[in-house]
């Protein structure tokens, strides 16, 4: 938590706070800004620094109550806690890294309005720690919201002060006082820098270009999560897409695409639909368990002498809401196995000498072994038996491709069905959580300390292995919440927070530390963890950057990143009435892509109340998403399109969509990934008509640690090099999962995780 050691009222309705965040005082630089999360309900709000002091441990922020959340912000008083500040994030002010000497050469004419002026302070004040004189033009509406003055003025040699009334200093707009100083006072300038609002960034970009005025601007206004993980923030910089987050908040005004920005800027202003979806069924719980009973009393004992004598080759179905019920909730589709039905379908296994199966589950959990203990009715037994291969036995059950893997080794395929490997996984687990089982003992330490950056599916994997060799172990997350993907990427109708939270907590129990909202390569970076006295560092940082298609119209309101789109429903619960993270969802929605992502935004879509289509250039054989999803989808009134690609996006005069313009394909030869390339049938465009389009193409890893980590390589995907055993290119350092291979399975970077594992203590205990 982090109290607000200080809050003062600069104008009305904006406000000075000083938080204690010592890592991010420590670390902060001008230019950077931090995210502000103000309760459990609350979204994420980028907020610029204002100042900092690592000797007290404090960032200082501007916030002005523009809206609800800011509002909320605002409401806070001394003493108190924000849930979550998270930070430094985006590239420094470019000035940092430029010779000192030759700063003094030139003149420096910074230019704040509005909450504008609180980043302008800490950049004006290094300059001035550095002997460099700045001169500073200050606007705002009136004297009354005249904010920093002071501060300004002990930073700067010449602190000019417009105001649009005249009621202060120079009457005009900051850009009459550009010209003024240019034309009246013979004043010359070698840089601008100008940070506020939008509509006044740009209008000084105008006038210093009539100048050959080198102007730079901060496009923290339009950011919307920070992290570079949405992709929301995108914006045309000279004609091509820059992410405001990750490559700014920085960029040189003159190629800015100001229309445009202003535009996404407005997406959760302008349109403020009320959350809908709520759970049409009163007596839900109550339908679960009389459907549970109904099934069980159906079956009875009999059942199990049928299934030995000649159904072995049948696997027993799991109960599921229904389509029409579901797709207008967010409760789990499937039900799972009741305890008969999975000692039923146990039952089913042969129990081979030479399990194939195993062969097939990248984490080479003994599946004859925990399935054998549900066939006998030890269910506590198996849910131990699993906790001594894998640290996410409920999530894998639940969100592994088993059809492609373990069930698609088992024998039983020659004749019929395979086990239900990943049912009577997930129904041990859930066990297990339901009845407080302690499924191992917290180990004697060994004295060794490993720091594990990701708090996914890889990272806790890893982090679980070493635990229980006895390490210390320390888990970095940049998120408020610990799951990585499986929090942030996956609705609650497929895996529920509840399950992830009871698997981080058998982490915790083992002696894992977790510290949240720490951004490696800015809050603290890889040497620094490793100067803490740490041996080793795993990276499981994930590929949380979105793909885009670089077609017309991908930056109107209304397109989104799939990241985006299920980060604000599933990691900041959008679709629930108390939150206050809002969505725009179209009346008709298009997602590009085929894989689960996918799938995921798709049924999202259609809880939230829209007419959903899948937009895919392959046929529906190429699906690269788990059958199983495919066919809850169309169950649910998923349409899909295929043989289908984009390549215009179009858009109302106000900047939103209004419709897509697609090609039909046909299918060729094969490409690299061994599927059929399709192609273009020439004459083949039509337009549909959409409100919303979700880009679900695939991630990338953020570059961030890449950059900031020393003899760290990556390869021209962007992802980090490592070998077979998760040995990275940087001595100590060892990596696996999406950050190495690119958007995976949950499974394959839980299998990276543990390989980790057992490479980094081979690694300390030869030092």
């Amino acid at each position: 938590m982090y109290k607000i050691v200080k809050k003062e009222e600069l104008a009305k309705n904006i406000y000075l706070m000083d938080v204690y965040a010592p890592r991010i005082a420590a670390s902060a630089k001008p230019g950077q800004f931090i995210i502000v999360i103000a309760d459990k309900y609350s979204e994420r709000i980028p907020l610029t620094i204002c100042d900092f002091d690592e000797k007290k441990g404090t960032v200082q922020i501007v916030v002005q109550a523009a809206g609800g959340s800011t509002e909320k912000l605002c409401s806070f008083e001394e003493g108190e806690y924000f849930r979550d500040f998270v930070g430094p994030l985006g590239r420094p002010s470019e000035f940092l890294d430029e010779d000192i000497e030759e700063l003094k050469k030139k003149k420096i004419l910074f230019v704040a309005g509005g909450v504008g002026t609180a980043p302008v302070y800490p950049q004006a004040k290094w300059f001035f720690e550095h002997g460099i004189d700045v001169d500073v033009i200050l606007g705002a509406k009136s004297k009354d919201f005249v904010i920093l003055e002071d501060k300004l003025k002990s930073v700067s040699k010449n602190l000019y002060i417009a105001t649009d009334d005249g009621s202060y200093g120079f009457k005009g707009m900051v850009t009459d006082k550009i010209v003024d100083l240019i034309e009246n006072e013979n004043k010359h300038y070698d840089q601008c820098v100008s940070i506020g609002p939008m509509i006044m960034m740009k209008f000084v970009c105008l006038t210093t270009k009539k100048y050959d005025l080198p102007t730079t601007v901060s496009l923290n206004p339009i950011m919307v999560d920070g992290t570079g993980m949405c992709g929301a923030c995108r914006v045309n910089i000279g004609g091509v897409t820059k992410f405001a987050c990750v490559d700014g908040p920085e960029f040189d005004g003159h190629l800015v695409d100001f229309d445009s920005a202003m535009k996404r800027q407005r997406q959760y202003k302008d349109k403020k639909e009320e959350k809908s979806v709520k759970d049409h069924v009163c007596t839900f719980d109550k339908a679960i368990e009389k459907q549970h009973r109904d099934i069980e009393e159906e079956r009875h004992v009999d059942d199990v002498k049928i299934i030995k004598a000649k159904d072995r080759f049948k696997k027993i179905p799991v109960a599921e809401q229904d389509p029409d019920v579901r797709n207008k909730n967010f409760k789990e589709v499937s039900y799972g196995y009741t305890a008969q039905e999975a000692v039923i379908e146990a039952s089913r296994c042969l129990n081979c000498k030479n399990p194939q199966c195993v062969k097939g589950c990248p984490v080479s959990i003994d599946i004859p072994g925990f399935i054998k203990e549900i066939a006998n009715g030890n269910f506590e037994q198996s849910a131990k038996v699993l906790s001594l291969y894998t640290a996410l036995p409920a999530v894998c059950g639940r969100v592994c491709p088993q059809e492609s893997q373990c069930e698609a080794k088992c024998v039983l395929l020659n004749k019929g069905d395979a086990v239900s490997i990943g049912k009577l996984e997930r129904f041990s687990a859930d066990y297990s959580r339901e009845h407080n089982i302690v499924l191992s003992e917290k180990p004697r330490l060994n004295g060794h300390k490993v720091a594990i950056i990701g708090a996914g599916p890889a990272g806790l994997t890893c982090a679980g292995e070493l635990a229980k060799m006895g390490y210390s172990v320390k888990i970095f997350e940049a998120l408020h919440q610990a799951g990585g993907v499986l929090v942030y990427g996956i609705p609650e109708f497929r895996l529920p927070d509840d399950v992830v939270e009871s698997e981080v907590q058998n982490l915790l129990n083992l002696g894992v530390e977790i510290e949240n909202d720490v951004i490696i390569g800015r809050t603290i970076t890889v040497e620094e963890i490793m100067d803490q006295g740490f041996e080793a560092v795993f990276i499981g940082s994930g590929a949380g950057l979105p793909t885009f298609m670089n077609i017309p119209g991908e930056n109107l309101n209304g397109v989104y990143s799939a990241n985006e789109f299920l980060t604000r429903n599933n990691l900041m619960r959008s679709f629930e009435e108390d939150y206050d993270t809002p969505i725009n969802v179209g009346k008709k929605v298009a997602v590009i892509g085929g894989g689960n992502v996918a799938m995921d935004a798709a049924r999202v879509a259609k809880r939230l109340g829209s007419d959903v289509s899948i937009v895919y250039r392959r046929t529906e054989t190429e699906l690269p998403a788990r059958l199983e999803e495919v066919h809850h989808a169309k169950e649910e009134g998923i349409k899909f399109e295929m043989l289908t690609a984009p390549i215009e996006i179009t858009g109302t005069e106000d900047g939103w969509v209004k419709s897509l313009t697609c090609v039909r394909n046909e299918l060729g030869e094969p490409d690299a990934s061994g599927r059929r390339r399709p192609v273009k049938i020439e004459g083949s465009e039509f337009v549909e008509e959409f409100e919303t389009v979700i880009m679900a193409l695939g991630t990338s890893p953020n570059p961030l640690i890449s950059h900031t980590t020393k003899g760290l390589d990556i390869n021209k995907w962007g992802c980090l090099v490592a070998d077979e055993n998760g040995a990275t290119t940087r001595e100590g350092v060892f990596a696996g999962g999406d950050a190495v291979t690119g958007a995976a399975t949950v499974i394959l970077a839980m299998g990276a995780g543990k390989t980790a594992a057992e490479s980094i203590d081979k690694y300390i205990r030869k030092m």
